[in-house]
This record gives C-alpha cells, structure tokens and sequence, in this order.
C-alpha cells in the first residue's frame, strides 16, 4: 500500500507555508533527509527533508500551493513505506499527537536598513539604498496562547489533512503574534461572534462607531442579549488591560470603487507578519524616541582608510558596523538596554550575551539578521559577518535560527535619506538605534564655524524599563564614543 509524506512540524506556531519549488518527481529515488521541496514560511525559506526513503509514486503538491503541516505532500511507493533507520516518520509521529521540538519564531526590525552597505555620508563609497522607513519594526516574534488565532475552527478543507488530536492548529495566515479581540466581559449574556449585530439603542450604536468597536464583538446583558453602554465600557477596558490586544477588529474599509477603479493584491508572508507584530508592538511598548547627532567628522576619516582591510576580509566598513562595535560597548556599560519585560511575572530579564539584529532591506520585505557576541569581535571580523549575513537575507536563505534571540537593534537609512526617524522597538526587546544620513554643517568650536559631518541618532525605548535620563545617558554616550574615532576602532 502507498505510504504518504505529509508535511512535518517546521517549528513553533509555524503551520504553514508557500511552496517555493519542488524537488523531486515521480519516480525519482529519495534517500532520508533528502530534501524535497523548498517552502516559504512567514520569515524564511527552508528546506523540507525526507523523514523516510524510497521511490516516489506521486508528488501532490506544485509551486505557489499553501500548504500546512500533515498534509499530504508526495507519495511513496511499498517499497519506501518503512524509513531506512526503522523509526516512525515525523510527520506521521506529529499526527499521532506528539508535540513538536519548541523553536522561537524569527525576529523582524523597527526599520529597514540596507545590511551595513550604507554610508553615513553622500558620496561615500560602497553605498547602496537603505530602505524605506516607514517606522516599521518586523520581528516576527515567539507566541502565547494569549494570541493563538482559533478564527480558523472548523471542518478541514479537501486537501487539508485530518485535525490532529493533540489540538487546534493556530492558522499562519493571520499570525500566531495577531492579537485576538478583548475577552468580553464575564456578565452573561448573548455570545460575542458573527452573525447578525446585536439589539442596541442608536445611542450605544453611535458609540461603537467612534470608539471604532466592532458590535458583534460585545456581549449583550441586556434582554436578549441587548448591548447596553456599560457593555461598550466594559469591552473597550478589558481590551486596554490587554497587554497585546487592541480596542477591536480591524474596521471595514470603504467601497473605494465608488470613486475610481482599484486594484487588489494579497499581502506576502513577511508583509503579513511584520504588520501583526508591529500592531504587537505599538499597542504593548510605551515608545518614547530621542535624537541627537555624533560629530563623524575624524571616524569618516579612518572609515576610508580602513575600508581596503575590510574588503579583504569580504565585508565593507560601514557606519552600521561601527554602530554595531559602539552599541556593543553600550550595552555593557547600560544593561537595561539589552533586556526584555515579562509583565506576566514583573520582571525584567537582563541578558548577558550581546546579540544584535540588524534591519536589512531585501525584495521579499524587510529582515534582521541577529549578529551573535559582537563585543567579542573586532571591526573587519563584524564587516565581513554582517556582509554575509545581508547576502543571505537579500538571497532568501536565513534559516529561522538565523533572525531570533536578538538583545537590540540597529536599522540605518543612511543610504536615502532623511534628517531622524522614529523607530518602531523590535518586541521583546526595549531599545532600536536607527541611523540617517550624514550630513554637513556649521558648528562653532568657540572661534568660528567649522563645517563638520554630523550623522544624526534616533533612540527608541521601552519607557517601563528605560527613564528618559537613561534614555538620553545611553544616546550621549553613544555619540561620544562615535567621535572618539581613534578609541572606537582600537
């Protein structure tokens, strides 16, 4: 009898993917852990193993399918039924109701970069386009039950594999990060849901419009399940005690064709998770941003004349891997910039190794690549390790390991533009530094106006973790440690 491949746990909250390519055919000989397809997730492109060898009889799966974890992707033949170590297919252990190995999601930035080819100055060498902020924060972060999306219950689709005992799948498609809507309040009455809207007076129906409250959300305690003002009141206060959640569903947009013709296009994976995490993000962290400008006048100096030693090593010396050398050192001298809140249990967890993301723009969307230990690396090692680490994200190939476990982040739009920006935080963390383009002008050194070049800091925080004093500690000494060139590169 055939024996089915279906597709196996990718990771935690990962349950779905896009088919990028296929890589066998019917009739090809597949050994174990041979991969066989090409899947795209929310945040990388990864490889599909074989859990079992032998000949494949049918592929069912083709390029641009989404596909879930335990459906059916190809067919084995008798002879490959067993796998070749006598253990149990891990898909078929996973629909068997074992739990997948737990693996974090990967993370996404508060703003794009252009992976430390950018320069601080116009017409410095090596520059390339950043891309552009929008003060936007990708990661697409590890989830709790608290946000797992169970819109999608119900019975499977035709292609879909069989629900599997251990539980519900939390659908990819909206985001394991997507806040749900705030639990209603525990009065009674009528269940909140779909279906027709409730029985409300014209007043309270008002008050839903500007409160911007879905109505079918609210739990009615009135007769009938009739939704009162106190009703309204109580849902809009559990959904601000939400940590992670959000006043209501998304509003229904208007009929734009009544004024002109428009066009439609689903949102990619990246695009999809970087909005859910950001309205993460936005909704959970007090954000406060803070500016001010480093004098790189003498740094741009050194930067040239070490730019061929760089090179060499297969990176080029930016000011984002100057950025990455500083914030290091910062981060050791201000540990609570490199923590995250856990509000579950009041704490703050301090982190002792350094590890940085950095905001890379590439054609699928924004990614962070994680530096790992960069206080334990010299300038030319970071050149050469964000230069392959941009590579890999502009080619698709970051492995979720690859984008997670970050303290911090640095994203640098010094290759278009800009005077300051205001970073989204990159949740869990409580600091992004961005970088804007360097630019000249006249500062009096107590004679006369000299023309230096100033590159312009943007610092946002987490204000439950950071005060503003700290907050403006951390972004001076920063500067300081960018005008001190000759220290910074020793």
């Amino acid at each position: 009898m055939p024996t089915d491949f279906t597709l196996p746990e990718l990771g935690e909250n990962v349950t779905a993917g896009d088919v990028v390519r296929v890589l066998v055919a019917p009739g090809d000989t597949v050994a174990k852990d041979q991969a066989i397809l090409e899947l795209e997730t929310d945040k990388a492109t990864i490889e599909v193993p074989a859990s079992t060898g032998g000949t494949v009889k049918e592929v069912r799966v083709k390029p641009g399918d989404r596909i879930k974890v335990g459906q059916v992707v190809l067919t084995f033949d008798d002879s490959a039924a067993a796998p070749a170590d006598g253990k149990a297919p891990k898909a078929a252990a996973g629909a068997k109701g074992q739990q997948p190995a737990e693996r974090p999601q990967p993370q996404v930035a508060g703003g794009p970069d252009d992976g430390g080819t950018s320069q601080a100055a116009p017409g410095a060498e090596g520059g390339q386009k950043g891309a552009a902020e929008r003060g936007r924060g990708t990661t697409a972060a590890p989830a709790d039950e608290r946000f797992a999306d169970h819109s999608q219950r119900g019975a499977p689709a035709a292609n879909d594999a069989p629900a599997k005992p251990r539980g519900e799948v939390v659908s990819i498609d909206r985001g394991a990060r997507n806040p749900p809507a705030a639990p209603a309040p525990p009065t009674g009455g009528a269940p909140a849901g779909d279906g027709p809207a409730p029985p409300a007076a014209p007043s309270v129906r008002r008050l839903v419009r500007e409160l911007g409250v879905e109505i079918r959300q609210v739990s009615g305690t009135g007769p009938e399940g009739r939704v009162s003002v106190e009703d309204v009141q109580a849902f809009v206060r559990a959904a601000l005690s939400n940590p992670g959640g959000t006043a209501s569903p998304a509003a229904a947009l208007p009929d734009f064709t009544k004024w002109g013709d428009v066009e439609r296009k689903p949102m990619s994976n990246i695009r999809r998770k970087t909005a859910e995490h950001l309205s993460h993000a936005w909704n959970a962290i007090p954000h406060v941003t803070q500016h001010d400008k480093a004098d790189i006048t003498a740094l741009e100096v050194l930067r040239k004349q070490y730019s061929p030693r760089a090179e060499q090593a297969g990176g080029k010396l930016t000011m984002t891997v100057v950025a990455l050398k500083i914030v290091a050192a910062a981060l050791r001298k201000f540990p609570q910039f490199n923590a995250s809140v856990d509000m579950a249990r009041q704490e703050i967890v301090y982190k002792k190794s350094i590890h940085i993301g950095v905001a890379v723009d590439t054609p699928r969307g924004l990614l962070v690549p994680v530096l790992r230990d960069v206080d334990q690396k010299g300038i030319i090692e970071l050149a050469a390790d964000l230069g392959k680490a941009s590579e890999k994200a502009r080619a698709g190939k970051l492995s979720l390991d690859d984008m997670q476990g970050a303290g911090f982040t640095i994203t640098n739009l010094g290759g278009i533009g800009g005077t300051s920006f205001t970073p989204i935080v990159n949740w869990p963390e409580v600091a992004i530094l961005g970088l804007s383009r360097g630019i000249y002008e006249p500062v009096y050194d107590g004679h006369a106006f000299q023309p230096r070049q100033l590159l312009p800091l943007s610092l946002s925080y987490d204000h439950r973790v950071i005060d503003g004093a700290d907050g403006a500690r951390f972004l001076r000494w920063v500067a300081d440690a960018f005008e001190q060139a000759f220290v910074t590169l020793l």
